[in-house]
Order: structure tokens, then C-alpha cells, then sequence
């Protein structure tokens, strides 16, 4: 496996060499930007289109094909949903009959079938590929999950090999299944990372609650070797720690880009509970309320049956005070 980025005073090893392939790359963002940057490193000619002509290599779709020896390898890495699927709507077009198309990018796995059908329609091949790695991708490589048919993903290998970490194949790449089990392989990993990102979180605001432990960053630190829970998510906070010891120039508002719902969507479809995933998604949406309706229902239960205190709405609010009438019953309930 390549060093961590975090280990300090240690060299990244070199990227894979193997025989040079053409590959047309569609998508030149973060992860796109840095997998042309990537690929390019292992001696591969990669041809990148995107709508910003100061990244882009060529100036259109058309003159991505025209660019690419037949048969053509093209990746895609654009946003999931409508972006991806107008993509290759487009390339049925300009592309040819033995060309393959990849889709790389987060689409719901449900969209592989019907992209897949509408390529082969024009003798077009298709994979989905899951990718992860983020920004660090560059330099560590990638956890790629592939999927389509054997012939596709053995063309496409020298690619893959390329982007996926030192070290053995299986340990950073994986032939899924058929179409649609890369992405539905990523949307798990996904939801995954929702539950161990909110676990780290949970154990960090404990740890910070308590007068008791005086530097939380160097304990976070001290699990990072040796321990059960150590893991690149770790190394990550505590990274994000060293700049900001309490985390106090972030907003707590949680964003989620759909991978932890669909997971939760096929768990019930399938009826397998995922009570940690569960409780990790619904606390990101309790990240973005201002004001909780469902608390204050809670709080209004509270004080009808068993006349506990409650704080008035507003800034004027503090512990004890009524908000509206109390049973006067003394109950413990709730």
C-alpha cells in the first residue's frame, strides 16, 4: 500500500508502469483533474474534455472522439443523475461500435442499466465504476469497484491498475459483478463512511464535554497506531484538529450527496436493518434545522403530563421557565 500522506518523512512510491493506453476523460474537477494528473504519471495519454475551456484539453465531445484512436476508452466523471446521464446520451452519438464508456462518478446504480442499454443499442461497451479516495486519490490511488462484463473490465485493466494504490490488485480493486454492481458497491462503501464519521464525531464531542481529558486532539492522535479503531478517517480528523484544535471556524450544518439515502432505501427493500448508517444520516439532517419541531412537540409532551419545566421560545428562555400551563403533578415519567 502506498504511506499514508500523514506519516511525515516518507516518499510516495511510484506510480504503476505498464503498456500505454489512449483514454478520453470527461470531467475535470477534483477527482477528474487529479486522475488525469495521475494516469499521465504512468505514462498514459490521457485526452480531458469539461465545459471550462482552461482545464480542457479539447473544446467539445466531438473533437474528444476525434482525438481517440478507435476503439476508444472513454471516462466519465461528472455529477451523478442528469449530468451523467445527458453525458452519455451524447457520446451514443459521437462515439462508434467497439468504443467502451466508464461511467466513474457516484450515479445511483439503478441508471447503469439503462445507460448501458442505450450504448449497446450502438454497439457501445459500459462499465460503472465506484471510485473513492478523494482528493488524496492522486498520490495514494483510488478503491476502484467495478462493474460489467469480464471482456470490458480486462480492457479497461491497464486503466485501473493505473489509478488503484501500490500493491496487490485485490486490495484496491475489485470486478464487482455485472452492470450497476460498481455503484452499488461504492453506494455501501458510502454509507459506511457515514457511520464511521459520525462515530469519530461522537466520540470527539464526548471527549471535549468532560474537564477531565485537557488535550482531546493528542488522544485522537494516540489511537491512530495500534489501535482497533485506527483508520485514514481518523488520521483525517486529527489532521483537521491540528488546524483548529476545537473546530470552531466550521459551521455544524452537514450536507449529504444521496449515497447514504440509497443505501437506507435498499436496506428496507431487502429488509436488512442498518441501524448505525440509520442514525448517521438522520443526524446530518438534524445538522441543518435552525429549530427542532420535534423537539418542541417532545418538550410540549413533557410538560402535559408531567408538568416538567420548559424554556419559552426566544432568546428570553432559560431553564425552568414555563411556556404555558403546568399539571403541577410532579411526575418522573419522560
Amino acid at each position: 500500500m502506498r504511506p499514508d500522506p500523514l506519516r511525515t518523512g516518507q516518499q510516495s512510491l511510484p506510480f504503476h508502469q505498464g503498456a500505454s493506453v489512449q483514454l478520453g476523460l470527461i470531467g475535470l474537477g477534483r477527482m477528474g483533474g487529479n486522475m488525469r494528473d495521475r494516469l499521465r504519471a504512468s505514462g498514459h495519454e490521457v485526452v480531458g474534455y469539461d465545459p471550462r475551456p482552461e482545464v480542457s484539453d479539447v473544446e467539445s465531445l466531438e473533437a474528444l472522439a476525434g482525438a481517440l484512436a478507435a476503439p476508444r476508452v472513454v471516462w466519465v466523471m461528472v455529477p451523478s443523475g442528469e449530468p451523467t446521464r445527458s453525458t452519455v446520451r451524447k457520446l451514443a452519438d459521437v462515439l462508434e461500435p467497439g468504443d467502451l464508456v466508464i461511467d466513474g462518478g457516484n450515479s445511483r446504480y439503478t441508471d447503469d442499466g439503462p445507460n448501458a442499454a442505450l450504448l449497446d443499442e450502438k454497439g457501445i461497451g459500459y462499465i460503472d465504476c465506484g471510485v473513492s479516495g478523494g482528493i488524496w486519490g492522486k498520490d495514494n490511488g483510488y478503491g476502484l469497484m467495478a462493474g460489467g462484463s469480464a471482456e470490458h473490465v480486462e480492457r479497461a485493466m491497464p486503466i485501473f491498475d493505473a489509478l488503484r494504490p501500490e500493491g496487490p490488485r485485490e486490495e484496491g480493486f475489485a470486478h464487482a459483478g455485472p452492470v450497476g454492481a460498481g455503484h452499488f458497491s461504492k453506494m455501501v462503501h458510502n454509507g459506511i463512511e457515514y457511520g464511521l464519521m459520525q462515530a469519530y464525531a461522537e466520540g470527539f464531542e464526548l471527549l471535549s464535554a468532560v474537564e477531565l481529558v485537557t488535550d482531546v486532539p493528542a488522544v485522537l492522535q494516540a489511537w491512530s497506531r495500534g489501535t482497533v479503531v485506527r483508520s485514514w478517517l481518523l488520521d483525517l480528523l486529527v489532521l483537521a484538529l491540528k488546524d483548529d484544535p476545537g473546530l470552531a471556524a466550521l459551521d455544524d450544518y452537514v450536507d449529504d450527496s444521496g449515497e447514504g439515502r440509497w443505501t437506507i432505501e435498499e436496506a428496507i427493500t431487502h429488509a436488512v436493518p442498518l441501524p448505525v448508517i440509520s442514525a448517521a444520516l438522520f443526524a446530518r439532517f438534524g445538522s441543518r434545522q435552525e429549530s427542532s419541531p420535534a423537539m418542541r412537540a417532545v418538550a410540549a409532551l413533557r410538560q402535559q403530563f408531567g408538568g416538567h419545566a420548559v424554556r419559552a421560545a426566544g432568546p428570553s428562555g432559560t431553564p425552568g421557565q414555563h411556556a404555558g400551563p403546568s399539571s403541577g403533578t410532579g411526575s418522573t415519567q419522560g
